[in-house]
């Protein structure tokens, strides 16, 4: 197996905001939106892709489709492009691999595939409830508003980092060397 390719963390801190500015700038003054990063309601919108072919009226009905229109758009297009890069990274640098449940969670919780579906199905609810109600995501909130030194994006995230550290002490408490 070839060795997983290791970027220094200042490096890839660098580059991902070479690439944030690239994608305010392509955002902005290429497509001519108002808004850039963020991509909460294009699940939403996927769901209402999947929706639509069951049950079109009720689509045609819901009043937060009418509003934010089912569509494909540069939000959609990230998302795709998200998955592809890195999915093409990990294959080039072979790291790629099935694990139906993840060697941390195996520690914690067993071997069972259907507990951690479970698991990861409710965290992903818990996950785009909060994205909702917040109107917008960890990435609008909290990358988006620290580039603009928004107080609200700074607030954001350390609320964003401070839940996180709560629950995993919460889900992997007594438990030394997690990986």
């Amino acid at each position: 197996m070839k060795k997983p390719f290791n970027l220094r963390p200042y490096i890839a801190g660098a580059l991902v905001g070479v690439l944030a500015t690239l994608s305010v700038v392509g955002s902005t003054q290429v497509l001519g939106k108002t808004q850039f990063l963020g991509a909460s309601t294009t699940f939403v919108r996927g769901a209402g892709f999947i929706e639509q072919s069951v049950s079109p009226e009720h689509v045609k009905t819901n009043p937060y489709f009418n509003k934010e229109k089912i569509k494909v758009d540069w939000q959609f297009m990230l998302i795709v492009g998200v998955f592809i890069g890195a999915l093409g990274a990990a294959l080039l640098d072979g790291s790629f691999k099935f694990e139906a449940v993840p060697p941390v969670w195996r520690d914690r919780f067993g071997d069972s595939v259907a507990r951690r579906a479970l698991g990861a199905f409710a965290g992903g609810i818990v996950a785009m409830f909060g994205a909702r109600m917040a109107d917008g995501c960890p990435s609008g909130h909290g990358m988006s508003g620290l580039m603009q030194l928004s107080l609200s994006g700074f607030i954001a995230l350390a609320c964003f980092f401070g839940a996180g550290v709560l629950m995993a002490a919460l889900v992997y408490r007594g438990k030394r060397g997690v990986r």
